[in-house]
């Protein structure tokens, strides 16, 4: 069973404040919203939550220090700790309103502060978020581009303006939660007895009532659109890169904040380069003679094509670099190279003057012998 104090990373002798400062960061590391469907960051997410819980009480933080885990009534478990009984999510964003004074957990913990709204009070709520995966040419990782793309989301019905009431008629106060969105409920928690502050089930916590629905929506206050979105890309992203476009995902209904739109970037594959980093890599393939003598090539760049001289000499195999060629790294001015690995092709057929001239070529050179070295594996 962990320790609370080395949950949240603090001494023994912390204060509230700098329990509160190092759950905020556990928290928001954590968050279900940044760590879609990840089991594990959930479970560190709801363990940070019940030690902060603990700890930020004075009696049971006291009681803590003198007795462990038994003495927040957790000695009981079997060995289990916080896997054997934790809050749920619904815990978390509903039953700290008692523990906190009635305050939704997030106003105290990531500073939201000042007046309550409907969706806090209900607890955090916001629509999905969306993700989208956005193909770059290499040309449009070299410099940054904008793009626009297309996307299907819920958008606010215009029929209604968003209130799923028909036209000409308004919704009514809710007569189960009487328009506060809420139903109160008593629970039984290892804190002990406490009030749990729930969405009514009736109106989902918009504390309004919908007797005559907009057709156009059915009464949700949304409707599934096309949008035009322009999305500014950086020069040097990656592939697996994404930037967020905060509150651009699916519109709630009333009272429900906007998802996030995710966008994922792919790199398209190119005729000739593969990208190593901010380094880009392609093959050259020259005749003997160029080898042999040396020569000046045109190759391409994504700048557009460029001269490379090759050495007398020339290995297949060995590998020449232009710099500054490559690609760019994120948020940064450096850039990488761009580098040609260099294949001498050998030919597998000749004409009479070919064959005669390297049977020449033979006789200059007279026969050798093979050198051999140890090959590294």
């Amino acid at each position: 069973m962990r320790d609370l104090y080395e949950i949240l990373g603090v001494d023994k002798g912390a204060s509230k404040d700098e329990l509160k400062r190092a759950y905020r960061n556990i928290a928001k590391k954590y968050h279900p919203d940044r760590n879609p469907d990840n089991k594990e960051a959930e479970q560190k997410f709801k363990e940070a939550a019940e030690a902060y819980a603990a700890l930020n009480d004075d009696n049971k933080r006291a009681k803590y220090d003198q007795f462990g885990h038994a003495g927040v009534g957790m000695g009981d478990m079997g060995g289990q700790g916080f896997d054997g009984m934790h809050f749920s999510m619904e815990d978390i964003f509903s039953q700290f309103g008692s523990i906190f004074g009635g305050r939704h957990p997030f106003e105290d913990i990531f500073g939201m502060g000042g007046g309550t709204t409907q969706s806090a009070r209900s607890g955090y709520r916001k629509a999905k978020d969306l993700r989208v995966s956005l193909q770059l040419e290499f040309i449009d990782i070299l410099n940054g581009t904008e793009k626009t793309i297309k996307i299907k989301r819920n958008e606010t019905c215009k029929t209604c303006d968003g209130s799923g009431a028909k036209q000409g008629t308004h919704p009514t106060q809710c007569k189960q939660c009487n328009g506060s969105g809420q139903v109160r409920q008593v629970r039984q928690s290892f804190f002990g007895q406490s009030v749990v502050v729930t969405d009514c089930p009736l109106c989902h916590g918009s504390g309004e009532f919908i007797e005559n629905p907009c057709s156009s929506c059915n009464g949700s206050g949304i409707r599934r659109e096309t949008v035009s979105i322009k999305v500014k890309v950086p020069k040097g992203v990656e592939n697996g890169n994404y930037m967020t476009l905060d509150r651009q995902g699916n519109k709630g209904g009333k009272g429900i904040q906007p998802g996030d739109l995710l966008v994922f970037f792919e790199e398209k594959p190119h005729e000739y380069f593969v990208r190593n980093g901010t380094d880009i890599i392609l093959e050259a393939h020259i005749e003997i003679a160029q080898a042999v003598l040396g020569d000046s090539i045109t190759v391409p760049t994504i700048d557009g094509k460029a001269s490379l001289k090759i050495p007398k000499g020339m290995q297949s195999g060995q590998v020449l670099r232009m710099r500054g060629k490559g690609l760019p790294r994120l948020r940064s001015n450096y850039r990488g190279d761009q580098l040609i690995r260099i294949i001498v092709e050998i030919p597998t057929s000749l004409s009479k003057q070919e064959k005669n001239l390297y049977n020449e070529l033979d006789k200059i050179s007279g026969s050798k012998n093979p050198s051999f070295n140890k090959m590294e594996l």
